[in-house]
């Protein structure tokens, strides 16, 4: 059973919750009523105070089978307890972990089964029941809704920055585009001490990453060899690290990007999915590597929160919608125009 639980069985608990069609798209959005489960010994029911947006959102829509309560990245509040509970208070603020079951270590298929939104149910809902275990406590700074983008966006972009590679104060990481990964990840190198350069093809948006830190920017439209730039800012040395978000058609720039030794954190595939070729000798002869980021496990969203709560760190927020407006908050999310988090409050 899923740790993070509805149902569409009789209940004392019905709750609103948006559904989606998979593979009709975002236009098949509704809003339908449903029951939640009875408390399990260990389970809680979370109120949902505020959903973030993830580009997997869009895929989710677009693909796949069956009905589906879409949206990995929730915050809310505890307001009912189980029997056995011992991690959690009624009035504890929480967030749920993308991957329900995935607590330390490894990867494996039992740990990373039933991921939120996409397996399974997500967020998207006025409520849920989760097993106290799926859960991690956010920091007490940030509002649920700047709460809400911690369990995806950051904790990729933590996983990319702090938990694949050991990376020193002043080591240059490469940052493509200004989504909500790429600005929490500047949010979080910047307050390292990491040297950052950020790719978008938007002068705007690489002003306001400029008024974020940002140590140097690149307009891939006006230099479309953007490579080359960030061999030039680096006086030909490269990234340490670059945060790969784009897939296909960024992935061989990314690599020549790349200083000797340095790491690609695959992150994403938004410029054109995983395809594409990779010729052996790039990585090869520059002992560089590609390293896979699957969003986190909970101890690692528990080491970003601290980060972020001794820092006083908050997320760039472009939007927030109304629970009633959710198709509008989907698909102001697919026209790219967003800068960091689009959220649902």
């Amino acid at each position: 059973m899923s740790a993070v639980r509805q149902a569409t069985a009789q209940s004392a608990h019905t709750v609103r919750a948006w559904e989606l069609e998979r593979g009709a798209g975002i236009e098949r959005l509704q809003l339908a009523t449903r029951a939640l489960p009875d408390l399990g010994p260990n389970d809680v029911r979370v109120r949902i105070q505020a959903v973030s947006l993830n580009a997997r959102d869009l895929d989710v829509a677009a693909s796949g089978t069956g009905r589906i309560v879409p949206a990995s990245d929730g915050a809310g509040v505890i307001e009912a307890i189980g029997r056995d509970v011992t991690r959690w208070r009624i009035g504890d603020r929480v967030a749920a972990s993308f991957y329900p079951h995935w607590i330390d270590g490894l990867p494996t298929a039992e740990r990373t089964v039933g991921s939120l939104g996409g397996a399974v149910d997500g967020v998207l809902a006025e409520a849920i029941v989760a097993h106290e275990t799926a859960l991690f406590a956010i920091p007490d700074h940030l509002d649920f809704v700047e709460a809400a983008t911690l369990p995806c966006a950051a904790l990729t972009a933590w996983h990319a920055l702090f938990e694949t590679v050991p990376l020193r104060p002043g080591a240059t990481v490469l940052l493509l585009g200004t989504g909500g990964v790429s600005t929490w990840a500047l949010t979080l190198a910047h307050a390292a001490g990491l040297r950052t350069i950020v790719t978008s093809s938007d002068d705007a948006k690489l002003a306001r990453v400029r008024a974020l830190g940002a140590d140097a920017t690149i307009n891939y439209r006006t230099l479309p060899q953007w490579s080359d730039e960030v061999l030039r800012l680096t006086d030909g040395g490269g990234a340490d690290l670059v945060v790969e978000i784009g897939g296909e058609n960024t992935l061989g720039q990314s690599i020549a990007s790349v200083a000797a030794g340095g790491t690609v954190a695959m992150v994403g595939g938004l410029s054109g999915g995983f395809g594409g070729r990779i010729e052996p000798f790039a990585l090869i002869g520059g002992l560089k590597r590609l390293a896979g980021v699957l969003v986190g496990h909970r101890a690692m969203a528990e080491r970003l929160v601290a980060f972020v709560a001794q820092r006083g760190l908050r997320p760039v927020v472009d939007r927030v919608f109304a629970f009633d407006d959710a198709p509008a908050a989907f698909a102001h999310l697919a026209t790219g125009r967003h800068f960091g988090k689009v959220a649902i409050g």
